[in-house]
């Protein structure tokens, strides 16, 4: 792009955007095998003509092409411009001085590159010419500010500015979805979109957990077989498609020796996407912190710390539970359970013992025993827990599920 020139300046301000070049599209002209150019020789067969060359029909050549426009800019790719200050004139200028500033809609950005000290003389026919670059990291309009100033050979200080505008767009479309496990554990799931015209290659989409947890990646082969990527080896995106990545964030170990509740952790990290453009032109995006609606667990919770996933008929089995206390103050609690007949699980136990004084934020072992009644998937319910400073009793049914077999029939 190029600046208008003022008619009454010595200098001349040319602004062009580097970037790199396309591949050129090539038009074969077929034709006929039947046509007259067709025409068998005494060395030739129908079957030798008819043969397709591989190359000649191929829809791109392998010749590149310079840009033709200004063309797009996408939020995380650098901005790479050249700058040059000619002297078009016959007159020696002197202290010639190039700025170059980048407006946004909620900054301005001083580049570094051009040259910060005034040039002593430019001579005719001479230039200044400069490079700048600038990582893309908002999006809209950003107008491109270029100020030279400089002296003629009369003395007369002279000034002039050039504005080029261009839009930055959105490269990906990125969704998340965050799913709660009942043993703290939090799945999140990245949906990411490539909007651009074009494919592009995804060098890695990494999540940087918090200081609360540990991010396990879910996108590799070697869960299931091998090692190595889940899509593949060349790893990259056509032009409106959709990928889903996968990630098991677990709570740091010293937070269990804290005692520490995570009802109330929201901040779950943030994702870092790179990517490269179909001739290597790179981009990088980061996300802000990914924020989830923490689940309300109520003043008290009940978690299963070890259950059996199946058990044999008319046995006992055993279960461990942790009681959490979830409010800010301390509560005294006694432990009830109810049994249902038409339930395939009872409790096998004392009812009504007191469990003392739980603080705030602080959590015990439980250790009871149920035993099976009826085969097929049971649920353990019927554990009530009542604070006695308050004289409120609190439900907690469906903790568990055990599937029961009849240990006379194979299962």
């Amino acid at each position: 792009m190029e600046g208008n020139r003022e008619k009454e300046h010595l200098l001349a301000l040319k602004v062009m955007r580097l970037t790199k070049p396309t591949l050129m599209p090539f038009h074969p002209i077929l034709s006929d095998p039947r046509d007259v150019c067709h025409l068998l020789t005494d060395d030739q067969t129908e079957k030798d003509i008819a043969k397709p060359r591989d190359l000649d029909y191929f829809g791109v050549s392998d010749l590149l092409t310079l840009p033709q426009n200004f063309g797009n800019i996408f939020l995380g790719e650098t901005f790479s411009s050249y700058i040059s200050v000619h002297n078009d004139s016959n007159q020696n200028c002197s202290d010639i001085l190039l700025k170059a500033d980048l407006q946004t809609s909620s900054q301005r950005l001083i580049l570094t590159g051009v040259n910060s000290q005034p040039m002593t003389t430019l001579k005719p026919n001479e230039s200044i010419d400069d490079v700048i670059q600038h990582e893309v990291k908002e999006l809209g309009t950003h107008i491109l500010v270029c100020a030279v100033s400089y002296s003629t050979e009369a003395g007369e200080k002279m000034a002039f500015r050039k504005f080029f505008k261009f839009q930055v767009l959105k490269p990906l479309d990125v969704k998340t979805k965050f799913y709660n496990a009942e043993c703290d554990d939090v799945y999140l799931e990245v949906q990411i979109q490539n909007i651009t015209p074009g494919p592009v290659y995804m060098e890695h989409v990494r999540l940087d957990p918090s200081n609360l947890y540990n991010a396990e990646e879910l996108n590799s082969k070697a869960l299931t077989q091998g090692n190595g990527n889940v899509f593949g080896p060349v790893d990259y995106l056509n032009a409106m498609d959709t990928r889903q990545y996968l990630y098991c964030l677990t709570p740091r170990p010293e937070l269990y020796e804290e005692n520490k509740v995570l009802k109330g952790v929201t901040n779950i990290g943030k994702l870092d996407i790179v990517w490269k453009t179909n001739l290597g032109e790179k981009g990088r995006l980061q996300t802000s912190q990914l924020l989830r609606v923490a689940p309300g667990y109520g003043d008290i919770r009940v978690t299963v710390e070890t259950a059996p996933d199946s058990a044999p008929l008319e046995e006992t089995v055993q279960v461990l539970l942790k009681i959490t206390n979830c409010c800010e103050r301390e509560m005294d609690l006694t432990m009830l359970l109810q049994n249902d007949l038409n339930s395939g699980l009872i409790w096998c136990g004392l009812s009504g013992r007191k469990l003392g004084v739980l603080p705030p934020n602080e959590g015990l072992d439980l250790t009871l025993n149920l035993v099976t009644l009826y085969p097929g998937l049971q649920t353990i319910s019927g554990l009530r827990l009542t604070d006695n400073k308050l004289k409120r009793t609190y439900e907690h049914d469906e903790i568990a599920q055990v599937f029961v077999y009849n240990d006379e029939e194979p299962v």
